[in-house]
């Protein structure tokens, strides 16, 4: 047996630079907050000439637009997931996510970008799902 502690399976001498922490930790929050923005200026864009001319025509041209910018939004968020999954793997020793106990700063922040990227991007599908099925103005309203 070890005389350390079992849970201070951390690299030590092991640098991450500090851009690719918070990359992997604040990306996906911004993609979510993009994407919001995002769903009030098309969704205003598309209702505002729908009311301009009063005829309230489909626009699939706007459907399209939203689910492409929340596809790339979602991307983003995968590739921040995974970056910090790769960088907590770099990091620690533990096998699973799960065992992962976060003992130093790089590897709390490591594990931490891998929740909010799962968090937030369950937040982007559920903000891009409804504009698919429902209109864009009656969602508005």
């Amino acid at each position: 047996m070890s005389t350390t502690e079992p849970n201070l399976h951390v690299r030590e001498g092991k640098p991450v630079p500090p851009r690719r922490l918070l990359f992997g930790t604040a990306t996906a929050a911004v993609a979510w907050v993009l994407l919001g923005c995002a769903d009030i200026v098309i969704t205003w864009r598309a209702c505002m000439v729908q009311e301009d001319y009063g005829i309230p025509t489909p626009r699939p041209d706007v459907r399209i637009l939203y689910f492409v910018v929340a596809l790339a939004l979602l991307a983003i968020t995968v590739f921040a997931g995974v970056t910090s999954y790769r960088t907590w793997r770099f990091l620690s020793e533990q096998r699973h996510v799960l065992d992962s106990q976060a003992v130093q700063r790089r590897e709390f922040l490591a594990i931490g970008g891998v929740i909010v990227a799962v968090t937030m991007g369950m937040g982007i599908l559920w903000l891009a799902l409804p504009p698919l099925f429902l209109d864009l103005c009656w969602r508005a309203r």
